[in-house]
């Protein structure tokens, strides 16, 4: 359900364009970012990339083919936020769709090698645009965005330990920042009556994490979520462990628009006049 429009929205839209920090495309939720923003942007992505020093990098394209989406159920859980690619010439879809969430192309990638070895596999995915159709007045709930995202796939314990270990280095992170971050456990917006169900199974087993904090209003949003799949994904591509198990992910992902907007928010608009030690967390000399 797109977010209602509110005079906060509204306003610090007008504050962002109006500073040059994003461009509008005249389509809700699609916008070019100003110098500064990517600026911050870029930033907070070498954090991660510090603290995931270490992992595999893969870097993927933000399309992925169709087929994926479906053996991930993805059109069945989530078809109000897919978007596939159509051509002029032939006429209709290609076979190509809108990446969702940039782990997604990381497990067939990983499935293609064969057995995992013994205590899994840590990939740095990037910070990938993604798409997802939700337009929305909030400058802070764009349709097209980068999401930082890492991937653990492994062994059950080793795999949720991480992703719980990931969580509270998130929060960490985020509150160093100077930003009032909470972490909650969440849900993803499931498709229809059942997606109800399907979404308080999740809180019920805890299987997502958000970090949440107020960016264009009040109301807390999220900015990084922290997701344990269980055998979902191992399942869907034939990824084993070492001893011949279904192999278990999870995923960390970081909204790098959401966080940058959320600084502009909490310290203004010009990130000379940030307080001193947040500046230097991300432009250390």
């Amino acid at each position: 359900m797109a977010a209602p429009v509110t005079e906060s929205f509204a306003e610090f839209l007008d504050e962002l364009v109006g500073g040059g920090l994003l461009v509008p495309s005249g389509v809700e939720g699609v916008y070019g970012r100003g110098e500064v923003l990517e600026r911050i942007r870029v930033a907070f992505e070498q954090l991660i990339a510090e603290e995931a020093r270490g992992y595999e990098q893969l870097r993927f394209p933000p399309v992925l083919p169709r087929r994926r989406l479906e053996e991930f159920g993805y059109l069945e859980s989530f078809p109000h936020l897919a978007a596939a690619v159509h051509s002029f010439e032939p006429a209709g879809a290609t076979d190509l769709v809108l990446c969702p969430a940039a782990c997604y192309p990381v497990y067939p990638a990983v499935a293609a090698r064969g057995a995992l070895a013994r205590g899994g596999v840590s990939v740095d995915a990037g910070g990938a645009y993604v798409f997802r159709h939700e337009p929305s007045p909030d400058p802070a709930r764009m349709q097209m965005f980068h999401q930082r995202e890492l991937v653990r796939i492994g062994e059950p314990a080793v795999v949720l330990a991480w992703r719980d270990e990931w969580s509270e280095r998130g929060l960490e992170l985020i509150r160093s920042l100077g930003l009032d971050a909470q972490l909650e456990i969440a849900s993803d917006p499931f498709f229809g009556h059942g997606g109800r169900l399907l979404a308080a199974s999740q809180r019920e087993q805890q299987l997502k994490l958000e970090i949440v904090v107020p960016i264009a209003d009040a109301t807390p949003t999220a900015v990084a979520s922290f997701n344990y799949h269980q055998e979902h994904f191992g399942a869907a591509c034939g990824i084993e462990t070492a001893e011949g198990e279904v192999a278990h992910t999870a995923c960390v992902g970081f909204g790098e628009e959401r966080i940058s907007l959320a600084l502009l928010r909490a310290h203004g608009l010009d990130p000379k006049t940030w307080p001193a030690d947040v500046s230097s967390r991300l432009w250390p000399t």
